[in-house]
This record gives structure tokens, C-alpha cells and sequence, in this order.
């Protein structure tokens, strides 16, 4: 398949300029006061891992002590990275501390449990009782999606939990489904509170999108999700009419009142309630009777204002999309703008989104725009630009070192555009590999030092291509999935290079250049992906410990969380990816529709050069 550039018309609408990648004004930023991040997991029966993070306000020399029940155990200050690995034969508890030795001089602790398994956190779990639908047929409920916040202030994350009923079902097929629930957990197990959406909210993964966030900057995350007649919130408040049923005899929903509640992050409650915008309206206005296309939600956390995060609530892809941005002021839940593309001049806007989004600041105005599938939003709320390309599926955000441009690598399910890397800000195609099939994955990441940047592949890309579009593996074709051989679901930092590693179902995997192959670094025993074929954990990202990311994932037999923490050790040390409001965000919101891996607003990778400082590192 050979390589075609600049290939499609533009269909834009907005003002294209591309020049500048993110300037954030970091003065004025409302983000989390993140703490330390200690933990400590077991290697092997002798060896304790454990790291923490490197924070933003640290100086660049800030040395680190490490202390196991109150003693020291590392010979020499810490000061090449946020990683100790502790000879500790013991199976007892221990509890160990991270001294910081300048700069504020914090202490901060995390207890390695007594007979700690080894390489992961266990998180017990509490999982909802088995339920009977209207015809007397049982179901009972998977883990699913997570997020993460600080719900009560303390600098760390607590684990908020959806839980998904097997009888979930997609709006293309007929049928009941159980009601969806949201538990906020500690990392030790303990259930802060759960949160009943109710039979009038369907369970699956297009109809309860979850937004976790500090939105009013008191500190504490809050919860944001659509809700309904029946919702019942952690403290056991009933929103709307307890006794109301809108199902139909297929299960669907196509009528009754629809809500945006936001929750309290550290109690379950319910604090505000409006009207859903986009609202339900006549479901055939969507492109069919059933609503199959009027019930395709997705949202975002950004900062559209380039100073708060809101919520973007979202309707439709397939024909007309909706958009929605929220503030919460922590009194009053507010409608900041609406992008519509039945409004007169964003025809071309239709049918254009994905079963994802991207959101970071593409153009360089400081404030987020939302990359939704195959067009853009600015962060005023008009539209920036429309491909023309309509729905795919896979979308990936990504940075170039070569310049400061944002791009965007998507799939398309129109069985002609195949997979296309394109300009974030103007939707300009660098590169397209068309098709005459429908293209469900693709993949972006770093894997191969011998080539600048990120690497990119798709079941049609005919292999694994460097970013020019070298190909530069083994060839592929769809028949034969690429798939097969180099993942395309999610990706995850885990070994103590800078290249990225594949993760697919329970596999970390990592790519061998010289061969073209996989080579497999950890299974996760007795653990379940979700999502069908997507294959993605609960959620992937950089949760704690140092720059390296951590993997959230069931166990089989839905009893408990383990989020595996990797313990291999590392001589680089960077300010948490937290801090990067591209990345964080793209952690809010990988739950939504298919999920996506967290992709930071800046490349890393190999090709850093050294002497340069990045992210309060000088290279080596």
C-alpha cells in the first residue's frame, strides 16, 4: 500500500492555523494539589519496589531518603530517580517513607501490607448482588470502567468503580439490562459509597459516561454523569420520580426526562441536577426509530476557558452531534456553550465522531479544543474544522519532535479513508492508507529507537511505520491482522526505557525492533479484561509511584481490583505526567465509549536530546 499525502479536502469551517502546540498559562491553571504517591509492592520474596513521585514544585537536585519502621534503608541520598528497591525478607507489615531532604522537606508513607502478593496492590471489591430482569432472567455484574480523583483532599486518588450488568446491552440490539452502579473506593478496599444510576439509564458502554474531576478547585473531585428518574445517589437520595419506568417492551429507552447530576466525590451525594443537554428530543431527528443513534454519548474534562476544567456532555456521531460544556461552581451547574451540527452553517459537522475523543489546546490559544473523531470544536464552542472522513472508532492524539504541531492518527469505518494521520488544528492529511474494509484499531507510540518520533500502525498500514510512513516491520494485511503481532488496543510506560510497551488483555508486551515481534514481559494471572474485543483494564495511566504508568485490572472472579505497579528499576526520574493537563485529561476521559490509552501533550520518548531539560530533568 503505498504512502499518499495530502489526499482529501478540507471541510473547514474555522480559521486554520496550527502553529503553536500548547500554551497553557500555568499561573492561572486550576489543577490538583497532588501529593507524594508513595507505594511499595513486593518483586519477589526478598525484594521490596517502591517509588513515588517527582513533583513539580521539586528543584531539580531534590534528594530523597527512604525509611522502612522507621529506618533508613538506602545508603546514599536518592537523587537520580523516584525508585528504591529494598532488600526486606520479611513477610510482615512495613511501612515505608519518603523523605524529601529540600524544598518543602515532606514526608509521606504507604504500609505494605502483611503477606503482600507480589507485583500488585489487591483492592477488594464489593460487588453488587445478582439481579432478574423483567422475564425472570438472572444477571450479575462485571468491574468495568474506572477514573480516578481525589475525592477527599489528601493529595492521593481514591478509585471510582463502574460496575456493568451482563446483560449490558449496545443500542443496535433489543433487550433489558440490569442497572448501572458507581462505587468510590480506597486503595485498601474500603467503600466510601455507591451510587445507583437506576432501570431508566441503560447499561452499557455508550450511555454512561462518568467525568471525575476537581471542577469548582475546592480540592476535592467531584462526579458528573447523566442520570434519571430513579437515580439514587450515594447517601440513598432518589433523583426525580422513584416509581417511574420508561423502558419499552424492548428494553429501550425513548422517552422521559433526562438529567445532569453532579455527585459529591467524597460522600456520593447528590449537590445539583439539571435538565441533560443535549436533550432526547424526537429520537427519528437522530437517523432512526429506535434510538440506536440518539443514545451515543461521549464526554470530556477540559479547560475550555484555560482556567477550569468543565464538562463536555455529548450526543450523537453517526448523523447529528451535540455538544455541551458545563461549569460547576460548586453551587450551580451551569451551561458555558452549545455546538450543535443541525445549527445553520455546521452541516458539514454530521456524522463526523468517533467512539472517542482527544482533548488538548491544538492551536495554541492557551484553552482546550476537543477533537471529536473526525472534526474539531474550538474552545468557544464553533467548529474548527470537519474532514469529511465520518465515524470510526480508535483516535489518537500525539506530538512530533520535530515540530510543535499536534497530530492526530484515526481509523475509519467508511471503507475507503482506512487509517489517516492528520494536523489536530487543521485536519490537514500528512499521511492516508485507504481501505476498502472498515478499520477498527489503530495504534501510536514509541517502540523503535532507530526512528524519530512516535511509530504508527493499523491493521491496514501495512506493518508498523515509522512517522514519515517508512515501513519499518514485518508486513501485514487485514487478513491477517497486524493485531496479531503488534497490539492495537492500549499502550502503557512499564520497563525503565523511554520507549512504551503494548498492553492488550492481560499481556504487557514489548516490541522487538530488530525482529518485528512481541515479546511478552508480564501476564496478569487470574485477571479479565473488559469490553469485549477492546481488551482494555479499568483504567491505565500514571496513578502513583514515579513517571512510569500502572494498570488497574479485575480478577477473573470479579472479587477484587489489582493495580499492577511495575518493579523494574530505572535511572530517569520526570515531574509526574499528572501535571500535563493534555495527559490528565485524557485519564478523565479514557472511560468513555472505547477506551483509549492516556497520551500526554508532549513527546517522549527516545529521541529526547540530551543536555536539554525535560520535565525537571536534564537528559543523559
Amino acid at each position: 500500500m503505498r504512502k499518499i499525502q495530502y489526499l482529501l479536502p478540507l471541510l473547514a469551517l474555522g480559521t486554520l492555523q496550527a502553529e503553536a502546540q500548547a500554551k497553557y498559562d500555568f499561573t492561572k491553571l486550576q489543577r490538583e494539589k497532588l501529593g507524594r504517591g508513595v507505594v511499595a509492592v513486593r518483586e519477589n520474596p526478598s525484594r521490596v519496589a517502591v517509588s513515588w513521585r517527582y513533583l513539580e514544585s521539586d528543584p531539580e537536585n531534590q534528594a530523597f531518603d527512604v525509611y522502612r519502621n522507621g529506618k533508613k534503608v538506602n545508603a546514599k541520598p536518592i537523587t537520580d530517580a523516584t525508585f528504591f528497591t529494598d532488600n526486606y525478607t520479611g513477610n510482615g507489615e512495613a511501612k515505608y517513607e519518603i523523605r524529601a531532604l529540600k524544598g518543602d522537606k515532606t514526608v509521606a508513607s504507604y504500609t505494605l501490607p502483611a503477606d503482600a502478593p507480589t507485583g500488585y496492590i489487591n483492592i477488594p471489591l464489593q460487588r453488587p448482588e445478582l439481579g432478574v430482569d423483567p422475564f425472570g432472567k438472572e444477571y450479575f455484574y462485571n468491574a468495568n470502567d474506572a477514573s480516578i480523583g481525589d475525592v477527599d483532599g489528601d493529595g492521593e486518588y481514591e478509585i471510582i468503580l463502574k460496575w456493568d450488568p451482563t446483560n449490558s446491552h449496545d443500542n443496535a440490539h433489543n433487550g433489558f439490562t440490569g442497572p448501572t452502579y458507581f462505587d468510590c473506593y480506597e486503595l485498601d478496599g474500603t467503600l466510601k459509597w455507591r451510587i445507583d444510576l437506576g432501570e431508566n439509564i441503560r447499561s452499557g458502554a455508550h450511555y454512561t459516561q462518568f467525568l471525575v474531576a476537581d471542577f469548582d478547585g475546592d480540592g476535592k473531585a467531584e462526579l458528573i454523569c447523566r442520570t434519571a428518574d430513579g437515580t439514587q445517589d450515594g447517601q440513598g437520595k432518589v433523583i426525580g420520580d422513584r416509581r417511574a419506568d420508561w423502558r419499552n417492551l424492548n428494553g429501550r429507552i425513548v422517552s422521559g426526562p433526562e438529567y445532569l447530576s453532579v455527585f459529591n466525590g467524597e460522600t456520593g451525594a447528590e449537590m445539583a441536577t439539571v435538565d441533560y443537554i443535549p436533550p432526547r428530543g424526537n429520537i427519528k431527528d437522530w437517523g432512526d426509530g429506535y434510538a440506536n443513534r440518539s443514545d451515543r454519548f461521549l464526554a470530556a474534562v477540559a479547560y475550555v476557558d484555560g482556567v477550569r476544567p468543565s464538562a463536555v456532555m455529548a450526543r450523537g456521531y453517526y448523523t447529528r452531534s451535540v455538544l455541551a460544556a458545563y461549569d460547576w461552581d460548586g453551587k450551580d451547574l451551569k451551561v458555558k456553550w452549545v455546538f450543535d451540527s443541525n445549527t445553520p452553517g455546521n452541516e458539514a459537522y454530521a456524522g463526523q465522531g468517533n467512539h472517542n475523543l482527544r482533548v488538548a489546546d491544538v492551536d495554541g490559544d492557551g484553552c482546550d479544543e476537543i477533537i471529536y473523531g473526525q472534526m474539531a470544536v474550538d474552545n468557544d464552542g464553533n467548529g474548527l474544522y470537519s474532514t469529511g472522513m465520518y465515524h470510526g472508532d480508535a483516535i489518537h492524539l500525539l506530538s512530533d519532535i520535530n515540530d510543535e504541531k499536534y497530530y492526530v492518527w484515526g481509523c475509519h469505518e467508511n471503507k475507503k479513508d482506512g487509517t489517516t494521520l492528520r494536523e489536530a488544528a487543521t485536519g490537514k492529511v500528512i499521511l492516508q492508507y485507504p481501505s476498502d474494509k472498515d478499520i477498527g484499531r489503530c495504534m501510536a507510540a514509541d517502540i523503535d529507537p532507530n526512528y524519530p518520533g512516535v511509530e504508527l500502525w493499523s491493521p491496514n498500514s501495512g506493518g508498523v511505520r515509522s512517522f514519515d510512513g517508512k515501513v519499518i516491520s514485518k508486513q501485514g494485511d487485514f487478513k491477517n491482522e497486524i493485531s496479531a503481532k503488534v497490539p492495537v488496543n492500549m499502550a502503557v510506560w512499564w520497563d525503565g526505557d523511554l520507549l512504551r510497551e503494548m498492553l492488550d488483555k492481560n499481556v504487557i508486551s514489548k516490541y522487538n525492533w530488530k525482529t518485528g515481534e512481541m515479546e511478552n514481559m508480564l501476564v496478569m494471572e487470574d485477571c479479565m479484561w473488559n469490553n469485549d474485543t477492546k481488551g482494555n483494564p479499568a483504567i491505565q495511566g500514571d496513578i502513583l509511584g514515579d513517571w512510569r504508568e500502572e494498570v488497574l485490572i479485575r480478577t477473573a472472579d470479579n472479587q477484587n481490583l489489582r493495580l499492577y505497579v511495575t518493579t523494574i528499576p530505572t535511572d530517569y526520574r520526570f515531574h509526574t505526567f499528572l501535571g500535563d493537563p493534555a495527559y490528565r485529561s485524557s485519564i478523565a476521559n479514557q472511560n468513555i465509549g472505547y477506551n483509549q490509552p492516556a497520551e500526554p501533550g508532549f513527546y517522549f520518548g527516545p529521541d529526547l536530546k540530551k543536555g536539554t531539560k525535560f520535565r525537571g530533568t536534564t537528559i543523559k
